[in-house]
């Protein structure tokens, strides 16, 4: 009898709430190691419910030395990753450009740049020393990522810097069989996102709650993404609440 395969891997950064924590549910239902990275050990605890396909990981993504060995201690416990979700990101209260604090700037511009950044990098190693060769490597970007909310200048910012990230790492993966793509998410029902059902600025001023959708939905999407065969990617897709204003925004 052939020795049964083993379960994929995917490392999934912020993943002790809201996007991260649905996502690695999502995976670990279907059987995956899924290793849990974020700065609270509790928090990614209660992701892993006890299940014994759980890694927790716990680690600040903006601090580099952090991540190697977060990503290595996950390369030595299952031998490779398959598949590196990076999903940690940060915003700041809507306002003004001249009223946002540059420190609040760069903390946004750190993890949401930086942060990605780190990640990507220990991705990319970690895929390309492997045996065999490659992996897939899956940004977070945004709504934001095409056009900004009104007050929103550092995570417009950071997120269209991680478009950047995106195709730039498409590019150089080619030759180690390295996908990189993105998920843009517009409204999902998250402790991040849960404002704009009470309601959020417009670009004409007013204040309007907008239409949502449900986080599995995005836990899906990645799913997919993920579960590609070699040789397909997805490299950009929106997943959005469907009435969301979006589409002419501004």
């Amino acid at each position: 009898m052939s020795a049964q395969p083993m379960p994929q891997t995917i490392l999934i950064t912020g993943a002790g709430s809201g996007i991260g924590r649905a996502t690695a549910r999502r995976f670990l239902d279907a059987g995956w190691r899924v290793g849990l990275v974020g700065r609270r050990a509790d928090a990614l605890a209660e992701t892993a419910g006890g299940s014994d396909l759980a890694l927790v990981l716990p680690c600040d993504v903006t601090d580099a030395a952090a991540v190697d060995a977060a990503f290595a201690k996950a390369a030595t416990t299952w031998g490779r990753i398959d598949v590196v979700f990076n999903n940690a990101g940060r915003n700041l209260g809507a306002d003004t450009p001249d009223l946002i604090d540059p420190e609040g700037f760069r903390a946004v511009i750190d993890v949401n740049v930086n942060g990605v950044f780190n990640c990507a990098r220990a991705a990319f190693a970690q895929m390309r020393a492997q045996d065999p060769q490659g992996g897939r490597i899956i940004n977070n970007g945004s709504i934001s990522a095409h056009a900004p909310r009104p007050g929103s200048i550092a995570y417009t910012a950071s997120k269209h810097a991680v478009t950047g990230i995106t195709k730039t790492v498409s590019l150089d993966g080619r030759p180690f069989g390295i996908a990189c793509g993105q998920i843009d998410i517009g409204n999902a029902v998250t402790e991040m996102a849960e404002r704009m059902a009470r309601g959020v600025t417009q670009a004409d001023g007013s204040i309007r709650a907008e239409a949502m959708m449900d986080v599995a939905t995005v836990a899906d999407t990645v799913y997919h993404m993920a579960t590609l065969p070699d040789g397909a990617n997805v490299q950009f897709v929106t997943v959005m609440a469907t009435n969301m204003p979006f589409v002419g925004r501004g």
